[in-house]
């Protein structure tokens, strides 16, 4: 059984830093590009970063270039978003994803992702 596990989600102020991780099991995580999705109450799900398979490669959302990194760790299992900068519009419900490949130019589109966590809770103020 697959599952995604985020952490790191909390409350900071406006130009502050968190990290979000995520824990993969159930998977060939190595094998599996990654990805993180976030979505604020009454808008639509959006990408923001994917990472390939051995972390050669990253996509970013215009609106999050720049202020966070995504990375991983395929000895742990483990994926990485590191937010600097976080602005009030961050405020979102913030997902891991999991896929066995990204198609170019597919990688931020919410239907490429076969696995979702629950989810964390970002909240900037």
């Amino acid at each position: 059984q697959v599952q995604l596990v985020e952490s790191g989600g909390g409350s900071v102020q406006a130009g502050g830093s968190l990290r979000l991780s995520c824990a993969a099991s159930g998977l060939p995580y190595s094998q599996y590009c990654m990805g993180w999705f976030r979505q604020a109450p009454g808008k639509e799900r959006e990408g923001l970063a994917s990472i390939d398979s051995d972390g050669g490669s990253a996509t970013y959302a215009d609106s999050v270039k720049g202020r966070f990194t995504i990375s991983r760790d395929n000895a742990k299992n483990i994926m990485y978003l590191q937010m600097n900068n976080l602005k009030p519009e961050d405020t979102a419900m913030y997902y891991c994803v999991a896929t066995q490949s990204c198609p170019g130019g597919s990688e931020l589109v919410a239907s490429t992702y076969t696995y979702w966590g629950q989810g964390t809770q970002v909240t900037v103020s």
